[in-house]
C-alpha cells in the first residue's frame, strides 16, 4: 500500500513494538506529528518542556524497561538540544533512536532556517546515523537503526529525516521484527584461559559494570560469584546485577568506593572485570591500578580490551554467554581466608556519616527503608549521586539510573519521568542536587501535564557540593562559583507548575514527608535543607592509587 513517510514512520514504530515516544514538535517534523495525533490510542506521546528531557527521558525508558527508547525533534535547535541526551546514552551503552527532521532535501546546506547538520553533530555519539533524502529508504533506515541499537554493545542511533521525504508516498509493506539474540559463540580457548587462571587464583576478587546489567546476566552472575567464591564490588553502571546485600559484596570501587573494596582489589591475585571499561574514575592512578593482581576480562566490545589498564587475559562476547559457558565448566572453588580478610576490613571500616542532623546519606537511607529496597531510584550528578550509590541496597538490576559515563547534570529528572512511563507500578525517586535540579526543573511540568507520579527529592546545601568538596580539599577553600545561596524557593516552584513541594530540615521532617509522597499519587518535590559542608566519604584525590583512600577521620589525624 502507498504510505507518506510520515506514515511509514508511525507504521515501523508500531512494528518495533514501541508504546511511548518523548519529544517536542516543530515545523519540520509536523507530518509526522500529525500522523502520530491518529496512532495516539497505540503510541503514547509525552511532550516534555525541553527536547533535551525527551532524549534523557527515552534514556531512562530504556533503562528500566530493557526495551529501545525513543525521542523526537524539529530541525534545528530541536535537534541540537537532543545532544547532551544521546551522549549520556552513548557514553553508557543505552539503545535510544532519536527521530530528528529537517529542512526539505533542496534547502539543505544552504543555511536555510532552522536548518543544522546533526548527523555531522552527532557522529560521534551515536552507533550510526543517517539522513533520509529517499523515501523508498525509509522504512529499511528505521528497521535497522533499531537493530543497530540493541545489537551488541548497545547506544543511541539518530534518524534525519527532511521535511519533503515524510510528505512523498511509497509503497510499504509490514515486515517481521529481526530478533536482535546475542551471539551465543565464545572463544573455546579463552574460556579454558580463563578457567586457568580463576582455577591458579588464591585471592580473586570480581569487579561488576554496566555490561553485567545490559545483558541481562544477573542470574549467572550470582552462579559464577558463588562458583569462584570472591567479594564482589562494581561500578556505578553495575549497580543492581549483583545484590548489595549479599555478604560477599563490598560496596563500589574507585574515588568514592568503599576502603574494603579499594584495600581489596588492591591485594587480589586476580581481578575478574565482567562488563567495565576501567573508568578513570574506578582506577584512580592506572598505573598503579590492581598491580599486585593478573586481570581477566570479559567484555562484549573488543576495543574495551587494553584501552585504559592492560589485562593478562580477555574474553570477548555477550557477558551472559561467557558466564555461562564458564559456570558450566568451573569447579567450585573455596577462598576461605581471602575472604574472612576482606569481611574484616568490612567490619572495620564501614560507611558512615553524622546521625544527629538532616544529611544525604539519612535521606538516602531512609528512602531505602521506606520503599524496601524496591524503588527505581534514578540521580543527576554530584555528591548526592555518590550517596545514591553508597546508602542505597540495590538488589535487581535496571534499578539505579544514573549519567555514568557523561557525568550529566540535568539528567534525572527527565530520565525519571521515562522510567515510570515504562515501569508505571514501580515507585520512582530522582535524587538531585539543588545545582542539578536547576538545570532541567521544567520537567515537573511535564510529569504534572501527563499525570508521572514521580517523587523528586533535592538535596539542597546551597552549593554546587562535589565542586566545593574539591574546592575545599584542593583549591585553598577559594570557592568560586559554586555558592548558590539566593532566592529561588523550590516548594513556591512545584507549586506553581501544579505539583506538591514540602520543605524539610530534620529527619523527623523527611521521614515523614517521604511517608506523604508515597501515598499522593502525584509529583512530589522535597526540598531536603542540608549543610553546605557535608562531603562524600571515603575519597580518593585525583591522580592517587585507590589504596590511598581517605576518610574524614584520617584527614582529622592529618591535620593534627
Amino acid at each position: 500500500m502507498q504510505l507518506t513517510g510520515a506514515e511509514i514512520v508511525i507504521e515501523c514504530l508500531k512494528e518495533q513494538g514501541v508504546d511511548t515516544v518523548f519529544g517536542y514538535p516543530g515545523g519540520a517534523i509536523l507530518n509526522v506529528y500529525d500522523e502520530l495525533y491518529k496512532h495516539s490510542d497505540e503510541i503514547t506521546h509525552i511532550l516534555t518542556s525541553h527536547e533535551q528531557g525527551a532524549a534523557h527521558a527515552a534514556d531512562g525508558y530504556a533503562r528500566a524497561t530493557g526495551k529501545v527508547g525513543v525521542c523526537f525533534a524539529t530541525s534545528g535547535p530541536g535537534a541540537t538540544n537532543l545532544v547532551t541526551g544521546i551522549a549520556t546514552a552513548y557514553m553508557d551503552s543505552i539503545p535510544i533512536v532519536a527521530i530528528t527532521c529537517n529542512v526539505g532535501v533542496a534547502l539543505l546546506g544552504k543555511d536555510s532556517f532552522q536548518e543544522i547538520d546533526i548527523a555531522g553533530i552527532t557522529l560521534p555519539i551515536t552507533k550510526h546515523n543517517f539522513i533520509v533524502k529517499d523515501v523508498n529508504k525509509l522504512a529499511e533506515t528505521i528497521r535497522r537503526a533499531f537493530v543497530i541499537a540493541k545489537k551488541g554493545r548497545p547506544g543511541p542511533v539518530l534518524i534525519d529525516i527532511p521535511k519533503d521525504v515524510t510528505a512523498n508516498k511509497t509503497e510499504y509493506e509490514r515486515a517481521e521484527v529481526l530478533k536482535t539474540e546475542p551471539v551465543k559463540t565464545v572463544s573455546e580457548e579463552d574460556v579454558a584461559g580463563a578457567l586457568k587462571m580463576i582455577e591458579e587464583s588464591e585471592k580473586p576478587y570480581i569487579f561488576v559494570g554496566g555490561g553485567a546489567v545490559l545483558s541481562g546476566a544477573s542470574g549467572e552472575l550470582r552462579t559464577f560469584v558463588k562458583k569462584v567464591d570472591a567479594p564482589v564490588t562494581d561500578s556505578l553502571m553495575g549497580k543492581g546485577a549483583f545484590p548489595g546485600t549479599d555478604p560477599l559484596y563490598t560496596g563500589m570501587l574507585g574515588m568514592h568506593g568503599t576502603k574494603t573494596s579499594n584495600y581489596g582489589v588492591s591485594e587480589c591475585d586476580l581481578l575478574i572485570v565482567v562488563g567495565a571499561r576501567f573508568s578513570d574514575r574506578v582506577t584512580g592512578n592506572a598505573k598503579k591500578f590492581a598491580d599486585n593482581a593478573k586481570i581477566l576480562q570479559f567484555d562484549v566490545d573488543e576495543a574495551e580490551m587494553n584501552k585504559n589498564v592492560l589485562i593478562t587475559k580477555g574474553v570477548v562476547g555477550d557477558i551472559r554467554t561467557i558466564l555461562e559457558c564458564i559456570n558450566a565448566k568451573l569447579s567450585q572453588q573455596s577462598h576461605t581466608e581471602w575472604i574472612q580478610r576482606i569481611m574484616s576490613y568490612k567490619e572495620k571500616y564501614p560507611l558512615s556519616y553524622h546521625p544527629e542532623i538532616l544529611t544525604g546519606p539519612y535521606v538516602v537511607e531512609e528512602i531505602y527503608r521506606q520503599t524496601k529496597g524496591e524503588a527505581i531510584v534514578v540521580t543527576e550528578v554530584g555528591q548526592h549521586q555518590m550517596w545514591a550509590a553508597q546508602y542505597y541496597k540495590y538488589t535487581q538490576p535496571r534499578t539505579f539510573l544514573t549519567s555514568g559515563g557523561l557525568g550529566t547534570m540535568g539528567y534525572g529528572l527527565g530520565a525519571s519521568l521515562g522510567a515510570k512511563t515504562g515501569m508505571p507500578q514501580k515507585t520512582v525517586v530522582n535524587i538531585a542536587g539543588d545545582g542539578c535540579f536547576r538545570m532541567n526543573m521544567n520537567e515537573i511540568a511535564t510529569a504534572v501535564r501527563h499525570n508521572i507520579p514521580v517523587i523528586q527529592v533535592v538535596i539542597n546545601n546551597h552549593v554546587l557540593g562535589m565542586v566545593r568538596q574539591w574546592q575545599n580539599l584542593f583549591y585553598g577553600q577559594r570557592y568560586s562559583a559554586t555558592v548558590l545561596n539566593d532566592a529561588v524557593d523550590f516548594v513556591k516552584l512545584a507549586e506553581a507548575m501544579g505539583a506538591e513541594g514540602i520543605r524539610v530540615s530534620s529527619k523527623e521532617e523527611f521521614s515523614e514527608a517521604f511517608a506523604r509522597a508515597l501515598t499522593l499519587g502525584k509529583p512530589v518535590v522535597i526540598d531536603c535543607q542540608i549543610d553546605c559542608d557535608d562531603k562524600v566519604w571515603p575519597m580518593v584525590a585525583p591522580g592517587a592509587s585507590i589504596r590511598e583512600v581517605f576518610d574524614e577521620k584520617d584527614l582529622e589525624e592529618k591535620e593534627k
